[in-house]
């Protein structure tokens, strides 16, 4: 047997493969070196332009471009109504902005268990969450697969909820035949490096009603009324602030690149695709993993390529797999963990042991890496990497 790297042996690769990375090229150079000769870098034509850009790949009626997927949750809770003593129920598992989005505005964030097979949000367990001071659901489409959307929207309307649907992961995925972005009354994107489409950081509000959109702008300009270019169209001076606000804008540079990303990312998001077929073919059938899900009302849009060990058929734990891996040069990742456990979460009174499959399934995740610019000579080291490691400790 082939001598881990971690014990001596010789690396499958030579320098580390991240997990996920940003794929930029001339062009995306181009447009942005274009904005930096222009008169605006701010608040200027290219926001509008990557907005509705947005708004036509996804056919949401409004976009509003916002500096991180965290603002884009911040101002969605926020012009969704909730507050102080209200009760939003989000998954445990989950990047904590998904639940800090819900303190920022004073309100409480009700954990609630994940589906084994998609680790999604589990409809049952949020049925079990709800009191009286329930205000919404904040549903997140775990590593790209869109949530059970329509069991969820069955619950905010018999109880007269709002749904939040953070779609950090997945940009382009469908469910049911229709695209994310348009499953719930607001949607949040984010522009990470690692998502489909960057702008280096940014994010966005989708939405079908006007007065949310019209909040959110409001609220990322410092609550102002009027925006620059409404006030130049009147020559007028003056504004008011009307609600407190914060400064959430998405320059013209970012905006520039995701203009220019955006057109590529249906390209991208085949490769992906590509990827977790081999990924599938390749690992299928290896008693020490569970491979990701898709169910079949929807198509992921593969943000994360996360396995399951079973640890039952290896002889040790799942930091070692990890450690082993890492020394591979396969710069796999954990995604994640549970947002309760958290320090500041602890110190909130968020007792563990609350959400079984969570927990659970936590202890034994692992995301390989998955993104477009991946080589199928990547992919193939990945493969080596895996099968080398949970070869060595296989029972």
């Amino acid at each position: 047997m082939t001598k881990l790297a971690i014990d001596g042996g010789n690396p499958v690769r030579t320098a580390m493969l991240p997990y996920a990375r940003q794929s930029i090229d001339d062009d995306d150079r181009r447009v942005v070196g274009e904005v930096l000769k222009s008169n605006w870098l701010t608040t200027g034509p290219k926001v509008k332009e990557f907005e509705e850009a947005v708004a036509r790949y996804t056919g949401a009626a409004e976009c509003v471009a916002v500096n991180t997927g965290t603002a884009a949750l911040h101002a969605a809770v926020w012009a969704a109504g909730i507050g102080p003593g209200d009760e939003v129920i989000v998954p445990a598992i989950s990047f904590v902005a998904s639940a800090n989005c819900v303190l920022y505005v004073g309100a409480t964030p009700v954990f609630a268990d994940i589906s084994p097979d998609t680790l999604n949000l589990d409809p049952e367990d949020v049925k079990r969450k709800l009191t009286s001071r329930t205000k919404g659901i904040l549903a997140v489409d775990f590593a790209g697969h869109p949530c059970d959307h329509d069991a969820l929207r069955a619950i905010a309307d018999e109880h007269g909820l709002i749904i939040i649907a953070d779609a950090a992961h997945s940009l382009g995925a469908t469910y049911k035949g229709r695209k994310v972005g348009t499953l719930q009354e607001i949607t949040a994107l984010s522009f990470h490096p690692v998502k489909h489409v960057t702008t280096g950081e940014g994010g966005m509000v989708l939405t079908d009603d006007a007065d949310i959109a019209k909040r959110v702008r409001s609220f990322r300009h410092h609550g102002i009324d009027v925006d620059l270019h409404a006030r130049h169209k009147t020559n007028s001076w003056e504004y008011d602030i009307v609600d407190l606000g914060f400064n959430y804008r998405l320059p013209d540079i970012n905006c520039a690149l995701g203009v220019s990303q955006l057109v590529k990312s249906d390209r991208w998001l085949e490769r992906r695709r590509s990827i977790v077929a081999t990924y599938h073919e390749a690992l299928y059938g290896l008693p020490m993993l569970q491979l990701p899900e898709q169910r079949a009302n929807g198509f992921s849009a593969w943000h994360l390529y996360v396995v399951r060990l079973n640890l039952e058929a290896i002889t040790t734990s799942r930091s070692q797999v990890f450690a082993a891996l890492r020394a591979e040069n396969i710069g796999v990742n954990v995604h994640y963990i549970p947002i309760p456990w958290m320090t500041h979460y602890a110190n909130l009174g968020y007792k563990r042991g609350q959400w079984p499959v969570a927990e659970g399934e936590y202890e034994r995740v692992i995301s390989l890496p998955i993104y477009p610019s991946m080589t199928d000579s990547d992919v193939s080291d990945v493969v080596t990497a895996v099968k080398k490691v949970l070869g060595a400790y296989s029972r």
